[in-house]
């Protein structure tokens, strides 16, 4: 028996959201039938710099790009705490609303995969979701094997309809996805070159419309240090899973 929902969770900065993370979501969703994505924008990052943007704008960015994708969701989840952003504590979230872990899909590229053991709750949190790890630039799946050998066990190829009583796993995805990066798009938008076909037009032109990203200092802009209660606005409702 398959499961009837296959939900996908797509966690990140977002700082902002660019033709990266669109490729590695796209990629899980085909590969595993995915039948909803949220992506959920960090409000503390734990494992990262403070973000540059204000969670309004990297909200709205996400608000944006989701609109146009059938089956996609913008969630403030994440956003409306205070506290450090962990995947632990927003995978239990979901379970809280009525998910289980067999249900549920939590996308990340193979580059950050590789840190998951200095995330909070390792190795607990890998029994809270499957985790969809898909192949980046210059770290493919293939290697992630024989560079984490003491979770290659749990580590299976993707299959469309996993079965309901399959334990969370580490599926891998091998796929091309873009070579780009929000430092990247950062520097860029600082040292006045195009950013076009780096992020989705959308959000190339919230970003040319608020100037964001053209100073290297965090949060110098006035519009940058605005508050975040207003995200959910944007996305005309409360962003929760549903």
């Amino acid at each position: 028996m398959s499961i009837d929902r296959r939900i996908g969770i797509l966690g990140g900065t977002f700082d902002p959201i660019h033709r990266g993370h669109l490729d590695i979501a796209s990629q899980a969703e085909a590969a595993l039938g995915l039948t909803r994505l949220f992506v959920i924008p960090a409000n503390v990052p734990p494992h990262r710099p403070q973000p540059f943007a204000s969670s309004y704008h990297r909200f709205a960015m996400v608000a944006l790009t989701v609109s146009e994708r059938p089956g996609w969701r913008a969630s403030d989840l994440e956003l409306r705490l205070s506290a450090p952003s962990y995947t632990s504590t927003t995978l239990l979230r979901f379970h809280d609303r009525g998910y289980g872990p067999a249900e549920l899909f939590f996308v990340i590229g193979a580059d950050a995969f590789v840190d998951i053991g200095s995330w909070k709750d390792y190795p607990k949190l890998l029994e809270f979701a499957h985790f969809a790890v898909v192949s980046r630039p210059g770290c493919p799946v293939k290697t992630l094997p024989a560079q984490m050998p003491q979770l290659a066990e749990r580590m299976v190829p993707a299959t469309p309809h996993p079965s309901s009583s399959t334990e969370p796993a580490i599926i891998l995805i091998d796929a091309v996805t873009a070579d780009v990066s929000a430092t990247a798009i950062r520097r860029a938008r600082a040292e006045g070159q195009t950013i076009s076909g780096l992020v989705p037009p959308k959000v190339e032109q919230h970003i040319e419309q608020h100037g964001l990203y053209t100073s290297t200092v965090p949060g110098r802009r006035e519009s940058d240090r605005q508050a975040s209660p207003a995200a959910g606005r944007l996305h005309g409702q409360s962003g929760q899973a549903s």
